[in-house]
């Protein structure tokens, strides 16, 4: 969801730099309403199991640039296939990332991967406006104000509890005493795989906290997001949207580190993040 985010910057300053261009985004099925939000973007088109058939749709465009910001397998075979376009690859820093994870010695550069993202496109003479990344809700996805409970309307903390691995998360034991310590309105996001935890966590206290998990699609946790006083989060697609929001955050790091360069990123308007390492 990082990247996700990241790219909704990239196309913004492309969309700037060249309001004439067309701009097209080839992704998952299930990142499909997400890009599509974007206003900078002209045509999504979708990973087919079908390569071929998939590669003659994207042949049939005639694209003068390609863009790759996954460099892997899969897109080094669409360059492949599709000849004689120019294309820039983002460098993804697997070994100097391996070297810190194995040895502890940094050898990262200090910057932020949405910057290292921009710099892909910086041949197409493209430069970061300093505005923070974007991230754009659908009116259709709004929460209603009665989507949630009276005792949160008036203001709550958002605590998002899920992560795509288990060593990014706090156990349940300790997110269920983060909640005690909190006197406030909580609400729990994450996905429909973390409803059961989020009814545990939410048994310390049934009116003070809120389990959303698994009842919002991700357009209306991102509203959740923009509306909460506070974001707690583990290293997520949350903590990234949230920080496109321009929302507060308190950030939980587990396997993964601030170092890597995906920490909360606010762009020249860059608050005071709070990161906790566990």
């Amino acid at each position: 969801m990082g990247i996700l985010c990241s790219l909704h910057r990239l196309y913004a300053v492309l969309g700037k730099k060249y309001p004439d261009a067309a701009i097209h985004y080839l992704t998952k099925k299930s990142f499909k309403s997400i890009i599509e939000s974007n206003p900078y973007v002209n045509k999504v088109h979708l990973l087919q199991e079908d390569f071929d058939a998939m590669l003659q749709e994207l042949k049939a465009e005639q694209f003068d640039y390609i863009i790759d910001l996954h460099h892997n397998l899969r897109t080094l075979r669409i360059k492949k296939r599709l000849k004689k376009i120019s294309a820039a690859s983002y460098n993804k820093l697997n070994i100097e990332k391996w070297v810190y994870t194995s040895f502890k010695i940094n050898v990262l550069p200090k910057i932020h991967i949405v910057d290292r993202y921009l710099k892909t496109a910086a041949v197409l003479g493209v430069e970061d406006d300093g505005s923070g990344l974007d991230y754009f809700i659908p009116v259709a996805n709004k929460v209603k104000q009665n989507d949630i409970p009276a005792s949160h309307q008036l203001g709550y903390i958002a605590l998002v509890i899920g992560a795509a691995l288990a060593t990014k998360r706090l156990p349940v034991h300790k997110l269920q005493e983060l909640c005690r310590l909190i006197k406030y309105p909580v609400i729990l996001l994450g996905g429909k795989e973390d409803v059961e935890n989020g009814s545990e966590i939410a048994l310390t206290d049934d009116i003070k906290i809120y389990n959303a998990c698994g009842k919002f699609n991700l357009n209306e946790s991102a509203d959740l997001l923009q509306n909460a006083k506070l974001i707690i989060t583990h290293d997520t697609g949350l903590m990234h949207i949230a920080a496109a929001l321009q929302k507060p955050i308190i950030s939980i790091w587990g396997n993964t580190v601030p170092s890597f360069g995906m920490y909360p990123y606010y762009g020249k308007n860059q608050r005071n993040s709070i990161q906790y390492s566990r």
